[in-house]
């Protein structure tokens, strides 16, 4: 059975020693920005995304800008994005009715977020988290391969959805905005998919992968 002690032990050293995720360091960014910037993001480099991101900001910054703007102009400015066509219409798509159904809001709730082009349960979950601060495990693929047996071993789950509820049952509400900012910064800098760096790793002590590895 799962430690639910060690869990707390572990968050609170990653805590100590994490560095910031692609919203923690676009925080200034207003909801609708940071929900445009999580939609960009997927399958693609936070150092891709964000000087991207940022330089499109400058020119374009709420739902109206992208609602006018023309959708060739707009791939021209996410040209190395992955899947930049696609997410080009997708904004502005989502612009169109994030004004026409929100009143040029962000909804603050899963239920209309996830109902946005584009907008997936770990996108939700992201804007939830980061852009209103309301409790909710966004699951990428950092955090389904690092707090499952492989690594930490805290559940053994197939899907990123079972990952999310299971981490519900085990981690206090109150600490599950951490999951995503600690657990990414980890996976992106420590606990690679292939060749983790283990020499590297401070908390080695709890991982599971490492004592498989010892057998």
């Amino acid at each position: 059975m799962v430690n639910k002690k060690e869990i707390i032990t572990v968050l609170n050293i990653l805590e100590k020693s994490h560095g910031l995720t692609m919203l923690e360091q676009l925080k200034e960014y207003t909801p609708f920005q940071l929900l445009v910037a999580t939609l960009l993001s997927s399958r693609t480099k936070d150092s891709t995304t964000i000087p991207i991101v940022k330089e499109m900001f400058k020119k374009y910054s709420n739902p109206e800008d992208f609602v006018d703007i023309e959708v060739e102009e707009l791939e021209k400015m996410l040209y190395g994005i992955g899947f930049y066509r696609t997410k080009a219409k997708h904004v502005k798509e989502l612009a169109k009715i994030v004004i026409e159904k929100f009143g040029g809001k962000i909804p603050d709730n899963f239920e209309d977020l996830t109902s946005l082009p584009g907008v997936g349960r770990k996108t939700a979950n992201c804007i939830l988290s980061y852009a209103f601060h309301t409790p909710a495990i966004a699951v990428d693929t950092h955090v389904h391969r690092i707090v499952n047996r492989e690594r930490l071993a805290w559940i053994n789950t197939n899907t990123p959805e079972e990952t999310e509820e299971a981490l519900k049952e085990i981690i206090p509400k109150e600490r599950w905005n951490n999951i995503n900012k600690l657990l990414v910064d980890y996976g992106q800098r420590v606990c690679f998919p292939v060749k983790p760096n283990c020499d590297g790793c401070v908390i080695i002590k709890y991982c599971e992968y490492e004592k498989n590895k010892e057998k």
